[in-house]
């Protein structure tokens, strides 16, 4: 591998960091991240030099990369290329850190409303589907939509992840649909959990896992496409007459009958397997927005009882 000196490109600097820093020690898809800021950095600065890579040359990058994002996405193209800058810093490269004090601009964020079913349309949804004696994709569709798990959780689970028992399910492990490369580890660490089911449940899987390697992923048989799976919950919705959602969909369904219930974020967001509540409560945030005006009406008509 060519060493790099202060007069080649920060282009071609950033791609051997990636090289020699990233890639096998991350997973593919935030590779795959790191590889389009480089796609990038060639299509803004494809002559900057390592050495002249200075504050001023910096912020004009990012406001080059703001000015087609939104601020969150440029925050994170500024963290991804203060890694290897750093470390270009730490072999002499550059003299000064150009991040510092860099200002984060960007575009107005999009209005993103998460699409979910109520309680009344997801009883329908789930009375059309076709729940038969043998494992199909309308039962991985019943299965995320009484657990909130994501898609690449439900593809992984296995007989042995059930504990009928105690009633729950173990998440240790994603499926990835996506390169078709086996079982994965979860998105984050929070992401493994046990998950209550209900005992329905229970009596319908014990009997559709009989008999099956404990081991291997009771949904998955060949390739497995995102879109086959969201097509066919698409004709189940169309079928019930209720909005058309996608299975990322069905699990803020989850979530959003929860908080309607009255379950606490907390609990919410370990079910869901959240780094944290701030990721519930940003996801959700409208939903706990209804939920605190329906409180606030609560207190209201409380107190004016009061004498």
């Amino acid at each position: 591998m060519r060493k790099i000196s202060r007069e080649d490109s920060f282009c071609d600097y950033y791609r051997q960091w990636i090289a020699v820093y990233k890639e096998g020690a991350v997973r593919e898809i935030t590779l795959k991240k790191y590889l389009l800021t480089y796609s990038w950095l060639v299509r803004l600065i494809p002559n900057q030099t390592v050495g002249d890579l200075d504050k001023m040359s910096y912020q004009q990058l990012l406001n080059a990369y703001a000015e087609q994002h939104e601020r969150q996405t440029v925050m994170d193209f500024h963290h991804q290329l203060k890694g290897a800058i750093l470390d270009a810093m730490d072999e002499g490269l550059i003299d000064r850190d150009p991040t510092r004090k860099a200002i984060v601009k960007g575009k107005a964020p999009r209005e993103k409303k998460i699409k979910y079913l109520n309680q009344f349309e997801l009883h329908k949804l789930l009375n059309s589907l076709n729940l038969d004696s043998r494992l199909n994709w309308d039962w991985l569709i019943l299965l995320v939509a009484k657990t909130g798990l994501r898609f690449s959780e439900a593809l992984a689970i296995t007989p042995k992840d059930f504990d009928f028992a105690h009633q729950s399910l173990s998440v240790d492990k994603t499926w990835d649909y996506k390169s078709g490369t086996g079982f994965l580890p979860t998105k984050n660490r929070s992401s493994v959990r046990k998950v209550a089911i209900d005992w329905q449940l229970i009596v319908q899987f014990s009997e559709l896992v009989k008999g099956l390697p404990e081991d291997k992923p009771i949904f998955v048989h060949g390739k497995v496409y995102n879109s086959t799976v969201n097509g066919v919950l698409a004709r189940r919705c169309v079928e019930a007459s209720v909005p058309v959602i996608t299975i990322h969909g069905l699990r803020h369904t989850h979530a959003s009958l929860l908080l309607f219930a009255g379950v606490s974020i907390a609990s919410v967001a370990m079910r869901l397997g959240h780094s944290s509540m701030t990721t519930t409560q940003k996801t959700y945030l409208h939903i706990i927005q209804e939920l605190e005006n329906k409180d606030i009406d609560l207190v209201m008509r409380s107190l004016s009882g009061l004498t």
